[in-house]
């Protein structure tokens, strides 16, 4: 057997008496595709770290090409890795042709910039990928799907040849994972291998040839991608069986509507917006990215103020002039963006979960307040020591059981949620779509904002799908299936 691309032999690791990695081994062929599957903290992250120089491993040995490498990151640059993240870590400030240049730039050791040179090097990189986009564009100017093409073509033009993506289709449509996926296809043809890391199954399955599975820093299996199913999948990452089909739920009781939206408009943004949310409910609001969803969900929450129609909160028209008005009104709002919207990452998670309901007492008892932490951490299942480590500690999955129990601290009435499962793991994302199930049928009004679809289908009683600002179909959710919800969702990419 020819020797692979990448080979990674007994790689551990520890942080104090924590073990991290244990004993992790991988191999990567050129032109491949591999998955590392696992729940958040299973040990992905120390182990793409580890990979790329950032952390030095305690044992084991990493080999890229056949040179074994030392621990160093230009060494693995120059070896030929190249790690996208989620940010995609670009220069926003900086022209697509000057931020696909500079790795190659950096890693040579040019000292002067050549504006001809960064050029050519883009038109080049771009035309090997198939992807039209203006080298002279200014980054901050593009949508989040041409930024992460900028990163990959920064990738290859300093001949990258193993390629790691960090939760690559997080924040893209389904037509842009669909073009994400016919270039990775056409770079695999040209050798490039790629490492994916990603909670979202079926993507593992759209995207990979093989997939190595992480529980507790251990590798628990690993394969071609046709010896897994979903099931399978979940059951390795978690260790238990994990349900992906659409969650069983008692009839949702008729009750009064607690808030409507009558002929809503927002220039540019969405318009002749009717619908009703009930006690019990849960409905999904379905749409792409820059469908108006979001938009939408925020003028429901005091945020962006509607230029036409009316909202009615309990059968009285109501005009909300901030957030506030809303929160009075009895409404919660989880943004799509925990890390920047919806948590203080340098607070505790007793301070976290307690500051949204402080302004309600005029005497505080800071052991109330750790109290109440605790009890709503148990009661969330959230996975902590304590409440007193900051909830820059927790996984994703947790991070969004604290939002949830801030904002359950107020007793809401109605609760939006804009992603609520956005970069949570397969596990915690059954248990968080649980939570909100039960939350729904104890009275409480539930409307989601996604574009998942399988999520949409999972969790809701109704679905709503949004093109263009509008809404363009609404479904039982019990009643339509996968391909004709993902028909209505793509419309106007189909148009």
């Amino acid at each position: 057997m020819a020797d692979p691309l990448l080979s990674m032999t007994g790689i551990s690791k520890a942080y104090g008496p924590v073990r991290v990695l244990e004993d992790v081994g991988l191999r990567l062929e050129r032109g491949e595709v591999r998955c590392i599957a696992g729940e958040n903290g299973s040990g992905k992250s120390t182990l793409i770290k580890i990979l790329s120089g950032i952390v030095a491993a305690d044992a084991g040995e990493v080999t890229i090409a056949g040179r074994r490498m030392h621990g160093d990151s230009t060494e693995a640059i120059a070896a030929g890795l190249s790690v996208i993240y989620q940010d995609f870590s670009l220069f926003p400030n900086l022209t697509v042709a000057e931020n696909i240049a500079f790795l190659r730039a950096a890693a040579s050791g040019e000292r002067w910039h050549r504006a001809g040179a960064d050029r050519r090097i883009a038109v080049d990189t771009l035309a090997r990928m198939g992807v039209e986009l203006d080298p002279a564009m200014l980054v901050e100017l593009l949508p989040v799907a041409s930024k992460q093409l900028v990163a990959i073509a920064r990738a290859l033009a300093n001949e990258a040849r193993i390629i790691v993506m960090d939760e690559p289709t997080t924040a893209l449509t389904r037509s842009e994972v669909r073009r994400l996926s016919e270039i990775i296809t056409s770079l695999k043809a040209d050798g490039v291998a790629f490492l994916f890391v990603s909670h979202k199954t079926e993507e593992v399955f759209a995207f990979c040839d093989t997939i190595t599975v992480l529980r507790d820093g251990r590798i628990v299996s690993e394969g071609p991608v046709g010896a897994f199913d979903a099931t399978r999948l979940g059951r390795d990452m978690t260790g238990r069986k994990v349900e992906t089909q659409r969650m069983e739920r008692e009839p949702v009781r008729d009750a009064p509507v607690f808030l409507s939206a009558r002929n809503l408009s927002r220039k540019g943004e969405y318009a002749d917006v009717d619908l009703e949310l009930k006690p019990g409910e849960i409905v999904s609001l379905v749409g792409l990215l820059g469908s108006g969803r979001t938009e939408l969900s925020l003028s429901l929450f005091g945020m962006l103020s509607p230029d036409e129609g009316d909202i009615v909160v309990d059968g009285m028209p109501t005009a909300f002039s901030g957030p506030r008005d809303a929160m009075a009104a009895g409404i919660a709002y989880v943004p799509e963006d925990r890390l920047t919207e919806g948590l203080f990452l340098d607070q505790s998670i007793a301070d976290n979960i307690t500051v949204a309901t402080l302004e309600d007492n005029i005497f505080v008892s800071r052991r109330g307040l750790r109290q109440r932490a605790r009890a709503a951490v148990e009661k969330l299942r959230i996975k902590t020591q304590g409440v007193e480590p900051t909830v820059a500690t927790l996984s994703g999955g947790n991070q969004q059981r604290v939002v949830l129990a801030r904002w359950m601290e107020r007793t809401p009435r109605l609760m939006i949620l804009n992603g609520p499962t956005v970069g949570v793991d397969i596990g915690s994302k059954r248990e968080i779509h649980e939570i909100l199930l039960s939350l729904s049928r104890s009275g409480m009004a539930v409307m989601v904002i996604t574009d998942d679809i399988g999520e949409a289908l999972a969790l809701s009683d109704r679905i709503l799908v949004m093109v263009k600002g509008r809404i363009t179909a609404r479904f039982d959710a019990a009643t339509v299936d996968e391909d004709r919800l993902n028909a209505e969702v793509t419309k106007e990419v189909q148009a």
